[in-house]
């Protein structure tokens, strides 16, 4: 398995590309819709800065009779939360026969809901914290309050509560001290009817993004995560002066080859394609601990797997170009 600090540079044919009309889809009814719409807005400026033709749509009910009319030879998700992420999408666009950038509907839903991917994770021998996912029925049926002290027995303090299924850090909260664990288990469920309570790992926030533009998955620099507020929640993401980014990471390089090789081996585990983000915590020892594994990563002007890009010397347009054109092969 190939593990390198910076990706290859994607040799995009000018008239290959040309040739290639590309849907990006963007949008959705999740919580994450606006974020969604950036990140589109930016894939469709890079896409046609390279020459892609390239159009935006939501995804919506004209979205199938679009595609039944004039079907694209390639489709970029740049859908988050459930729609992009949890595989239903892409199976309609299997049934209809339209190839897109990214991983399968399989493992899709399997990468999207934490606890079943952290569950192979653990069983691919790659460190991940200890957890217990927790649906609300069972939390009100069992009894709150003898549930959340034998959480706190068996897993300590402090903890790291978040949606089963979502992204962007909404409804995560860390938890310091008993006290807050039930309004914490309450924020959650505003999003998600099953909350991952999971041991907190002190450590250095890193993301690491895995790209394949044909020559096997490689892993771009990792990207340090620094909020201000010391969590990565919603604001610190999309709020300019909430959050540096270090691009690549502050790891000596023993450190950052220990990185890659985790981020690269969650990617295989999760029978993931063409690019995905994986997101960890480095403890003081060094040693990389797998949060989660995002298949449709933010493409925003702060979003990480943009930062990595850029931090590896490559540009932006050309990867996408790459991408959408190894997406159309696959049909062909």
């Amino acid at each position: 398995m190939a593990v390198t600090s910076t990706a290859r540079n994607p040799v995009t044919d000018p008239a290959v590309t040309a040739e290639l009309h590309v849907l990006v889809l963007a949008g959705g009814l999740s919580y994450e819709r606006d974020v969604s719409l950036r990140s589109g807005r930016r894939v469709l400026d890079a896409l046609r800065a390279v020459g892609v033709e390239a159009e935006l749509r939501d995804a919506d009910v004209a979205l199938l009779p679009a595609l039944a009319a004039d079907p694209p030879d390639a489709v970029v998700i740049a859908l988050h939360g459930a729609t992009g992420e949890d595989g239903s999408l892409r199976g309609v666009l299997d049934l209809c026969d339209v190839p897109y950038v990214g991983c399968d509907a399989r493992a899709s839903r399997l990468a999207w809901d934490k606890p079943s991917a952290k569950a192979v994770l653990r069983e691919a021998g790659i460190p991940t914290p200890d957890w217990v996912a927790l649906p609300h029925d069972r939390f009100s049926e069992l009894g709150a309050v003898a549930v959340l002290d034998r959480i706190v027995d068996r897993l300590g303090l402090p903890l790291m509560v978040k949606p089963a299924q979502g992204g962007s850090g909404l409804g995560a909260a860390v938890v310091r001290d008993a006290a807050s664990l039930p309004a914490a288990m309450v924020g959650c469920f505003a999003y998600d009817q099953t909350a991952l309570v999971e041991r907190y790992v002190p450590g250095m926030d890193v993301a690491v993004s895995v790209l394949d533009l044909g020559e096997g998955p490689q892993a771009l620099p990792p990207v340090e995560i620094v909020p201000r507020n010391g969590v990565y929640d919603y604001a610190a993401r999309y709020t300019a002066g909430r959050t540096t980014w270090h691009a690549p990471a502050r790891l000596d390089p023993d450190v950052a080859e220990r990185v890659a090789e985790v981020a690269l081996a969650a990617h295989a585990a999760l029978g993931l394609r063409d690019l995905s983000r994986v997101d960890l915590i480095v403890d003081a020892s060094g040693q990389p601990h797998v949060l989660e594994v995002n298949v449709s990563p933010g493409m925003t002007e702060t979003s990480l797997l943009p930062l990595a890009i850029q931090a590896a010397g490559l540009d932006f347009g050309r990867v996408l170009g790459s991408l959408v054109t190894r997406a159309a092969a696959r049909r062909r």
